[in-house]
């Protein structure tokens, strides 16, 4: 990652539906070269599409929580299984796989306090694989709009140099 990357990374993160022309011209390169650096940042697995952010509350679903679960036996197929299983709830707006007493955090947005004790009631505990079930209701969350690379380290020498 060299500086125009990060320049064209930062630009995109700030408006991904500009137009290359206004791209190249906001990082101080040819339309071309923008093209082309966009196209390899594409091809190298940095940028893996474009998104359009939502307001949760004018799609109905203006209540959010996570849900730590704890599965049991955890076995790879099980852990597996639920992961596929989870994601694919329509309340589920973010998953983690995560390490600790609980092997998830489920992330949903649903219209009312109701909807979170359905979803904790009608569909986690119906699994015989959840174990534990811990809730937190979220009053807000805040996203980073913008993700910088880490800076690169200046290479250390090697030692009788």
């Amino acid at each position: 990652m060299d500086p125009l990357d990060r320049a064209l990374l930062r630009e995109l993160q700030d408006d991904a539906r500009q137009t290359n022309r206004d791209l190249a011209a906001k990082t101080g390169v040819s339309p071309s070269t923008s093209l082309e650096r966009v196209r390899l940042l594409r091809e190298r697995g940095v940028i893996t599409g474009y998104h359009a952010a939502v307001e949760l509350e004018a799609l109905g679903r203006p209540v959010q929580a996570l849900i730590a679960v704890r599965i049991r036996p955890p076995a790879r197929p099980v852990i597996e299984g639920f992961r596929e299983w989870a994601a694919r709830l329509p309340e589920t707006i973010g998953l983690f796989v995560t390490s600790g007493s609980h092997d998830f955090l489920v992330h949903i947005a649903v219209p009312d306090v109701n909807g979170v004790y359905a979803f904790v009631i009608d569909r986690l505990t119906e699994r015989r694989e959840v174990a534990d079930v811990q809730t937190t209701l979220a009053y807000e969350h805040v996203r980073s709009r913008r993700i910088e690379p880490v800076a690169e380290r200046p290479r250390e020498r090697r030692k009788g140099r």
